[in-house]
């Protein structure tokens, strides 16, 4: 068989930390993750590099690997020294142990099985075994009794998810349901979000969830009350599901919100200011035509009944108009002169 440099698999020192063992098989297995890399070769590599965190994230396996000494070089033909017998993953006896076959779980090179074949079996021999001995192979599941009732007993308060969603005064008029998309970063229910070898996350413990919903915006909501939306929240491997919360955040660049009463700010001249004029504006409801009297001032406020936003149980809120009186930028001459005659008048 051959050596298996798991140091040089992950690219790694050989006095390489803890945390730096674990970031650096997180990287290659993001890179290798055959639902990412098409190349062929990703599946062998994939699975030496999850053979090399087996390895390398447990202190009594790289003990025992480390061991053998540094003087081996990948791919060199190894015959396992004396205490090192190997062990049949596919056979196994009948004295109270499960007899899953190990042989497609992880892709255990013979290499591996040769060093650390009397540990893996070591743990089958008890009827209160569980994979998450395995360090990274919880995805089969928890056999023991003790640890299947712990896992049942996770609170589904953490299956919640709360996200905040930003609304315009029109989208609270809309009769049709709104779609909003939801991206959410879930503990991948296969491995336990435990890592180690997972086809489903890729060996990182979390999987990117990302969904379209519909929204019926009920009438009558306000800024920072929420919505629930029952069971469109995280679902474990036991079937449980949580809720969705989304918290309404009002925001819209030409209306002000208070309550179910919107404002809005209109511009007019100061000849419209003194001579008063009809004025045709944009609402929630539509195009609406105004009568601003004779003489407003800028500040003034004008209530239009029933044009601003649906309340509870029936009816609409009010639009407030609020002036303000423009000054242009610039002025022709004939505007000029009508100004300063004006101004003579005033004195």
């Amino acid at each position: 068989m051959k050596y298996q440099d798991y140091y040089k698999i992950l690219g790694v020192e050989r006095n390489a930390t803890e945390a730096q063992i674990k970031s650096a098989y997180r990287k290659l297995a993001r890179k290798y993750h055959p639902d990412v890399n098409k190349n062929p070769d990703a599946v062998e590599k994939f699975k030496d590099i999850n053979e090399a965190y087996e390895v390398l994230s447990d202190k009594n396996k790289r003990s025992r690997y480390d061991s053998l000494g540094s003087n081996w070089q990948s791919g060199s033909d190894f015959t396992p020294p004396p205490g090192f017998e190997g062990f049949n993953f596919n056979n196994y006896n009948n004295t109270g142990g499960y007899s899953q076959d190990f042989s497609n779980m992880g892709g255990f090179s013979d290499f591996f099985s040769s060093i650390f074949g009397d540990l893996m079996g070591g743990a089958r021999k008890s009827k209160s075994f569980s994979f998450n001995d395995l360090n990274g192979f919880s995805n089969a599941g928890d056999f023991s009794s003790t640890g299947r009732k712990h896992r049942q007993q996770e609170s589904v308060k953490n299956l919640d998810i709360t996200r905040e969603i930003t609304l315009s005064a029109k989208d609270l008029m809309q009769e049709t349901p709104k779609t909003i998309r939801i991206s959410n970063m879930e503990k991948c229910d296969v491995c336990g979000s435990n890592g180690g070898y997972c086809s489903s996350c890729g060996g990182t413990g979390y999987i990117n969830n990302s969904k379209n919903i519909n929204v019926k915006i009920p009438k009558g909501i306000n800024n920072g009350q929420k919505i629930r939306l029952t069971g469109e929240g995280n679902k474990d491997q036991y079937g449980r599901v949580g809720n969705l919360y989304l918290i309404i955040n009002i925001k819209d660049n030409e209306y002000e919100t208070d309550g179910s009463d919107v404002s809005k700010q209109i511009t007019i001249s100061p000849a419209e200011a003194v001579l008063g004029i009809k004025k045709e504006i944009e609402t929630l409801h539509g195009q609406v035509g105004i009568k601003i009297p004779p003489m407003t001032k800028s500040g003034t406020t004008m209530r239009l009944k029933g044009l601003g936003l649906p309340k509870k149980p029936s009816g609409y809120g009010n639009l407030n108009v609020k002036i303000k009186i423009n000054i242009p930028d610039t002025v022709t001459n004939e505007q000029k002169k009508l100004y300063e005659q004006l101004l003579k008048l005033d004195k």
